[in-house]
């Protein structure tokens, strides 16, 4: 089969001058042994209440041997929230296809309006529910004040995150330290637990 396809590709530059083309079964792609690489990607899709996003790197890979997860480096992600865009970077990460997430290792940052910024990393952002998950450290400043903590959880859409263990930080009463912080960007308002200490300035 081979050589008829080779001698049949030699032949017809002699047959014809017309342009040809052929087109690839997707399964078969699928099953094939090669990965697929591309530079400068770019994913589109939306999250669960119809608003779109973008999620773009310098470089994607999909191995066969894991369908639908591409290893991405470079990478950088622009969701549509109510109150206006926000942006991610990050260095490299695994986007999961069909469901809309995203698990990026290493350091990450999140810029918001009105100065809603976090740097985290081992973290899992699914574009979805537009949540945030992180278990490598973080430390954010809003309008509110700036924190640091072990972990977090962010709700990016209803713009509320709550960060646990060895929390510290500060706002206009002065500094803070407590187990658990609840930040609500929505109401402006925060709630510590957990052995909560404020000093008042």
């Amino acid at each position: 089969a081979v050589g008829a396809l080779v001698a049949a590709l030699l032949l017809l530059p002699l047959i014809s001058r017309d342009e040809s083309g052929f087109v690839l079964d997707k399964d078969k792609v699928d099953r094939a042994p090669e990965r697929l690489e591309a530079k400068n990607a770019l994913y589109r899709g939306s999250d669960d209440k119809g608003r779109p996003f973008a999620l773009s790197a310098g470089s994607a890979l999909q191995r066969n041997a894991t369908p639908g997860q591409v290893q991405l480096d470079n990478l950088s992600a622009r969701l549509t929230l109510d109150d206006g865009p926000a942006s991610i970077r990050a260095g490299s990460g695994t986007y999961d296809i069909e469901a809309q997430r995203a698990q990026i290792p290493g350091p990450l940052m999140f810029e918001a309006e009105p100065g809603y910024r976090l740097t985290t990393s081992n973290a899992t952002l699914a574009f979805g529910p537009q949540t945030l998950d992180a278990t490598g450290g973080v430390t954010g400043s809003t309008d509110i004040g700036t924190f640091k903590g072990d972990r977090m959880k962010a709700d990016l859409a209803n713009r509320t995150l709550t960060v646990s263990g060895n929390v510290s930080g500060s706002t206009r009463l002065g500094p803070f330290t407590a187990q658990r912080l609840t930040v609500n960007l929505a109401n402006g308002t925060i709630a510590l637990d957990g052995d909560a200490k404020v000093r008042v300035n």
